[in-house]
């Protein structure tokens, strides 16, 4: 008789535990997360009231693929249309939550006796929310469609994007001992400049083949060419040094534009749900209750401090945004906890020896505690809002709509300026960003080809004409003025003032300055003796670039297939509810 995996016994043990502990918190009517972590507490090593898990390290990979999955979920039900409707709410909350979370973890770790190291850690760790506790919390109740649940969603992007560039400082500090600023700003740079790459290739390529290939996606073949495409971007996402939950919920944003998007949300529930539950199980495996007495006081203090301090600067962050005090109030209570990414900043603090290992049951036993805390901060928040609208003063009326966010947009959207630099901005970013995807990418596999094959100079400048070549339909993109803004130029051309006349020159010569640049981001390195040459010789490109009118049916059909792949699942949902 063949021999039965240790895993197949703890697969057992956890999902028929979690099953009984959840059908008992059904009954209650408590949270279904909560009940997952009972169970995690009751199978881990802790506790022996029934047998224990044997093999954690298995159990540990599976609910790595539950995170996984989870942030797929979430980029699948979040589209970046919903981030950008309420990012700036969403990006003034998060930076004033996390520059104060840092500040107050510094000094209770200060006041604790820790070493300068380890309270930055601790700062770190308390200004992290958990994307997943969140995520389950909001469908469990179903939450996830309400205006202060997309202002959550898009703060745990930034913080989750936030928290990497904070790995990189707090490494860079641990290991130095010193503030590496370029370092970080470049990370920063790396980060964004890979999310736009992602994204838009990822937009113009994917929905593309999935409407040519609609005939044959059925729904078996549908959930393995989703979870695979889901995969592969988190081994992407993993060798350019970021995290897999990124690369996860960077796929299922770029599938949410998808016609097939419904589709694979509904396939992708049972698999959510079942590696979900495993890894919220192996969370309450990490409790251990003598580790918890010998900590209570820090325990103590450090969940009063999340439960008081987070939803605090939340509110003020969404409220100086301008949107409603119901809404802030809402956000706040949900984002009162820690979660992953605080566990992820432990075990890098440890591993570089700055901070003490006790400090990770700690922060498990503080996110566990806030965890249980979530459902009914989410549940009672409105009741709070209740409360506090009956003693807040008539005069403070605008605290309670939170009209300043709609006043400032409708100036915005009244000014000629504000009009043509959205109009602009965007695709200027994203041609520019694709034209230094070329050069990467040419640097990387096409100049060794060709001088491999071409020994002399002459392989370099077939090189550095390839590849200014391959970029020209970008730089044409940067430089050309687009037939929505033609008129706002002649508007403003108009206008009196000439200061209007100054800043569009300025305008047009920064465009050029862009274009003549990422030129000589190609040419410098290969042939850095003659700087001034290659000035005039870029110039000279720009310019019959900018004259070859050959380029615009094919930027035109470039920019018609990303809108139209980005607006697609628009235009099939209105046709569906028809």
């Amino acid at each position: 008789m063949t021999h039965l995996p240790i895993l197949v016994h703890d697969l057992v043990l956890i999902l028929i535990t979690a099953g009984v502990v959840v059908i008992l918190f059904k009954w209650l009517k408590q949270p279904v997360v909560l009940g997952y972590i009972v169970a995690g507490f009751l199978v881990g090593p802790h506790m022996n009231l029934l047998p224990t898990v044997v093999d954690n390290a298995s159990i540990t990979t599976w609910s790595e693929i539950g995170i996984i999955f989870l942030l797929f979920a979430l980029g699948l039900e979040f589209r970046y249309k919903k981030l950008l409707e309420v990012g700036s709410a969403a990006f003034v909350a998060t930076i004033i939550n996390i520059v104060l979370m840092i500040s107050i973890g510094y000094l209770t770790g200060y006041l604790f006796g820790w070493t300068g190291t380890e309270s930055l850690f601790l700062g770190g760790m308390l200004s992290m929310a958990s994307t997943t506790i969140i995520i389950k919390a909001f469908t469990d109740m179903n939450k996830q469609n309400q205006r202060f649940s997309n202002i959550v969603f898009a703060i745990l992007i930034i913080e989750d994007i936030a928290a990497i560039l904070m790995m990189v400082l707090f490494s860079t500090i641990a290991v130095s001992r010193s503030f590496e600023g370029i370092q970080v700003i470049e990370m920063s740079l790396r980060l964004i400049f890979f999310i736009v790459i992602w994204f838009v290739v990822g937009i113009y390529i994917i929905p593309t083949i999935f409407k040519r290939l609609k005939k044959y996606l059925n729904d078996e073949t549908l959930i393995v060419v989703s979870v695979g495409l889901c995969l592969g971007m988190v081994i992407i996402a993993h060798v350019v040094g970021f995290s897999a939950a990124l690369g996860a919920f960077i796929m299922g944003s770029i599938l949410a534009e998808t016609s097939e998007a419904k589709r694979i949300e509904h396939l992708m529930r049972p698999l959510k749900n079942l590696f979900g539950a495993v890894f919220f199980v192996s969370v309450g495996m990490m409790i251990a209750p003598n580790l918890i007495l010998e900590h209570i006081i820090p325990i103590l203090i450090l969940t009063a401090i999340i439960l008081i301090f987070r939803p605090l600067f939340i509110l003020l962050g969404v409220v100086a945004s301008g949107e409603s005090l119901k809404v802030a109030i809402q956000a706040g209570f949900s984002l009162a906890q820690i979660g992953e990414f605080s566990f992820i900043i432990a075990t890098m603090g440890i591993q570089l020896g700055v901070i003490s290992e006790f400090v990770y049951p700690v922060i498990v036993s503080v996110s566990v505690i806030t965890t249980f805390t979530t459902p009914y901060g989410i549940r009672y928040s409105e009741t709070v809002y209740n409360k506090l609208v009956k003693i807040i003063p008539e005069k403070w009326n605008g605290l309670i709509v939170g009209h300043t966010a709609n006043r400032h947009n409708k100036i915005t959207i009244s000014n000629d300026w504000g009009r043509l630099m959205k109009i602009l901005f965007v695709p200027i970013f994203i041609y520019f960003m694709l034209a230094i995807a070329v050069v990467l990418l040419s640097q990387m596999y096409l100049l060794p080809l060709i001088t491999t094959q071409i020994s002399t100079e002459w392989g370099t400048v077939a090189f550095a004409v390839i590849t200014i070549v391959l970029m020209s339909p970008f730089l044409y993109g940067i430089i050309r003025i687009r037939h929505s803004a033609a008129f706002l130029y002649i508007r403003l051309m108009k206008k009196s003032n000439h200061l209007n006349r100054i800043a569009l020159l300025l305008l047009s010569l920064l465009r050029t300055i862009l274009c003549i640049s990422l030129i000589l981001y190609v040419l410098l390195p290969l042939f850095p003796n003659i700087k001034g040459i290659l000035i005039i010789v870029s110039i000279i490109i720009i310019a019959l670039i900018a004259i070859n009118r050959r380029y615009e049916p094919h930027v035109k059909k470039l920019e018609t297939q990303f809108l139209g792949n980005l607006n697609n699942n628009d235009y099939h949902d209105e046709h569906v509810n028809e």
